[in-house]
């Protein structure tokens, strides 16, 4: 694991950040690609994503506050350097995202449901790749383990993220990058034969929703709390955002399956 790839004089390059914005630029290169092929003008779908990165780094830095006490109990910690260079939470720049872009869609004139799917396998990529910058990082550490695939961190990514040194764990980083990367290819083949607009955002939600939910449980880095539902059902607060973001997306899959069926 490098959490640095090189050092300019006393700057360093973070392998996190170069990864995240390779995550970026690539995704919003595959969704203006898929656009384009459902007639949609690439240059929105170039604007509409770079407002909804930014809302997405706003959203995920307000839903890190709402679960992490160590924010919320220090607020001057909000202007820290670690407050800057973390990631976030992504459920929370996910929300985010989708609310910007939803009013972004509305004000551009374009046809929601087709932008939406153009952006699903965009997204699931992006995880792909990003994942991979939170493993160089050390960030979003598994749980002990035994088997022979458990990886043990340096005492840089240690000194960064407070990630265990002394025991080999879970790469639940790892885990995650290789369900989005099979989740995008399976997501791009059901661009190209989708029977309905919303089939394959709706796809990414609930097969992502299930994904993140298993991962989760093999995660042993501090995962926060929203209002002590944490504590009274044993599930992360991802696992909770996972479980309502998996059900309404599998209810409105099926409800506009069955409203296109006749058309």
């Amino acid at each position: 694991m490098y959490p640095e790839l090189v050092r300019i004089g006393d700057f360093p390059i973070n392998t996190y950040g170069l990864l995240l914005a390779v995550a970026f630029l690539v995704a919003l290169y595959v969704a203006a690609r898929l656009a384009e092929r459902d007639g949609l003008p690439r240059e929105r779908i170039y604007d509409l994503g770079l407002w909804m990165l930014l809302a997405a780094i706003v959203g995920s830095k307000i839903l890190m506050l709402w679960t992490e006490p160590a924010y919320r109990e220090d607020p001057w910690h909000l202007f820290s350097l670690d407050f800057l260079r973390s990631g976030g939470v992504f459920y929370g720049g996910f929300i985010a995202a989708v609310l910007a872009g939803y009013w972004l869609v509305r004000r551009y004139g374009l046809p929601w449901w087709k932008t939406a799917d153009a952006f699903a396998p965009a997204i699931a990529l992006g995880q792909a790749i990003g994942r991979q910058g939170c493993f160089a990082a050390g960030c979003c550490w598994g749980k002990p383990t035994a088997l022979p695939w458990g990886v043990r961190f340096t005492e840089r990514a240690h000194e960064l993220t407070g990630v265990p040194t002394d025991v080999y764990l879970h790469p639940t980083q790892l885990y995650e990058s290789l369900a989005t990367l099979v989740l995008f290819l399976l997501l791009l083949w059901r661009h190209r034969h989708k029977r309905f607009d919303g089939e394959v955002i709706l796809l990414y939600a609930v097969l992502y929703a299930a994904i993140r939910f298993v991962v989760e449980f093999l995660r042993d880095d501090p995962r926060g709390d929203i209002a002590g539902l944490t504590t009274l059902t044993g599930l992360s607060t991802s696992q909770l955002i996972s479980l309502m973001v998996g059900v309404g997306a599998l209810a409105l899959f099926w409800r506009r399956r069955e409203s296109l069926k006749g058309v």
